[in-house]
């Protein structure tokens, strides 16, 4: 599965890649994640390898989560290349109305370079309580914060900075950041309809809640491998791309966790002299200037860690400084692999004994938390056809046996959002579907939301006229509990 990309396309050899660490890589993310979703390799400004896991596609405008903060941070670069924004503004005379009533010395000190860089003081993150209280503005939430440190002295991974750096564009620019970087970055790289959650005040919230496809995330990276020139023309000064994905605040000592190798500009240091933008459950642009390459990666992980280790353990060593001898047998190995990558569907049978009994039949559902009113099932040889009636009406879900089903419905993912607070989308999600008789009396169902990196097991227990309704989410930013749905038949 392939996109229409806007950088050539190589063979990982003529590029000093072996196909076969490309595909050792790829057998280890299988083998040791959760699931991955997609990645795309470049290297010296070829697009060398790429991969999506059905049902996600190409086309996928993926959540980024906190990955979306790198962007915001290049809004400020250009702001400050515009002469519209200096980095040594105070926080506080950028937003007089929203200052407590006897701001702290802690707090007049805060100025926009400690927003970018995660030293604005905080002793917490202070998303939560910033968006906590209803009525109330983020950018007034943030400023009522107590600021335990001097800024600059120490670092707390803080969405509700990012907010405010977001809400800084908007008020010096006149607009949303996401119309403000339109022109700017997103169409010089060929984004085209990116989108961004607001905050209840219109603002987009900055450090999270941008969507775009993988093959954007990897233009972005490029542009930072080109210090900011993008196809012979300069899209972000070059002194800001030096300067955002350097250290400028120490966060930890551990030598070999990418998550205590230092902070940039919304951008963290990695090992191996690399940097990079991620976003939680494993949105990754990983930039490798030493090797000059990128690796842009989304996925539903648990560990974020691990999918970095991969990437040090069987790509970098292979990154040779020349090119190596064709191998046409292993680019068609590689080429076959990556064409084929679908996620695992539930393993069992398409056919039950109880099936003929219970399709076509209506399951009343007992009050629940997700206002689902009613199940029907219609089993089939090739597919299964589930229909929820929900608060949003009549969702239709069909399930593949042994493969998956792309459609949409208006049942959201367990857990949509970054952060409780943010606007909730009513739907309809995009949702792909695959099941299986795993037991006489237990039919499975797989559902992966394929913008977001969600997913549930349903598993429907039929005992008589009762149906059960077991829902396992896979991950989430809270714990991962089992819920239980119950309905009996019709009459």
């Amino acid at each position: 599965m392939t996109h229409d990309s806007p950088l050539p396309r190589s063979t990982p050899e003529a590029q000093g890649i072996p196909s076969a660490a490309i595909g050792a890589f790829v057998g280890a993310a299988e083998r040791d994640l959760d699931a991955i979703h997609s990645f795309i390799l470049l290297r010296h400004g070829h697009l060398v390898a790429e991969g999506w896991w059905e049902p996600y596609r190409p086309t996928d405008q993926h959540m980024l989560f906190s990955l979306s903060k790198s962007f915001t941070s290049s809004a400020i670069g250009l702001l400050v290349a515009e002469g519209r924004l200096s980095l040594d503004e105070r926080v506080l005379a950028l937003f007089p109305d929203d200052a407590p009533p006897e701001p702290s010395d802690t707090l007049r000190a805060m100025r926009v370079r400690h927003l970018l860089s995660m030293s604005t003081g905080h002793a917490i993150d202070t998303t939560g309580p910033m968006t906590g209280k209803p009525g109330r503005s983020w950018v007034r939430g943030f400023l009522a914060q107590p600021v335990e440190y001097e800024p600059g002295t120490h670092f707390v991974y803080n969405s509700g900075a990012s907010y405010l750096l977001s809400a800084i564009v908007q008020q010096r620019s006149g607009g949303r950041m996401l119309d403000y970087l339109r022109p700017r970055l997103f169409a010089p790289l060929g984004i085209a309809d990116p989108r961004w959650e607001t905050s209840p005040e219109g603002i987009d919230v900055g450090g999270w809640g941008l969507r775009i496809t993988t093959a954007d995330i990897a233009a972005f990276g490029q542009l930072y491998l080109q210090r900011g020139v993008w196809r012979g023309r300069r899209v972000l000064p070059e002194a800001w791309v030096a300067e955002a994905t350097s250290l400028q605040i120490a966060n930890g000592p551990a030598p070999n966790r990418d998550w205590e190798q230092g902070y940039g500009y919304q951008f963290w240091r990695c090992q191996h002299g690399a940097y990079r933008g991620d976003g939680a459950f494993g949105q990754y642009c990983v930039i490798m200037p030493e090797q000059d390459a990128v690796l842009a990666m989304t996925a539903g992980l648990g560990d974020m860690q691990r999918p970095l280790d991969l990437v040090w353990e069987h790509l970098l060593p292979t990154l040779g400084d020349a090119p190596l001898p064709d191998d046409a047998a292993a680019q068609a190995a590689l080429a076959e692999r990556l064409a084929r990558l679908p996620l695992p569907t539930p393993q069992g049978r398409g056919e039950s004994p109880i099936a003929a009994r219970v399709s076509g039949k209506r399951f009343i559902m007992e009050e629940n938390a997700e206002r689902i009113a009613e199940i029907r099932f219609d089993f089939a040889a090739a597919e299964t056809l589930i229909t929820i009636r929900n608060d949003q009406g009549e969702q239709r879900l069909a399930c593949g046996h042994g493969g998956w089903r792309r459609g949409e419905a208006s049942l959201g993912p367990l857990d949509t959002s970054a952060r409780p607070a943010a606007p909730r989308q009513p739907g309809p999600w995009k949702v792909g579907a695959s099941g299986a008789w795993t037991a006489d009396a237990t039919y499975t169902a797989k559902l992966w939301w394929h913008e977001t990196p969600f997913a549930r097991t349903l598993t429907y227990h039929f005992a008589g006229d009762r149906l059960t309704v077991e829902q396992q989410p896979h991950v989430g930013f809270g714990p991962l509990e089992r819920t239980r749905l119950v309905g009996r038949l019709a009459e």
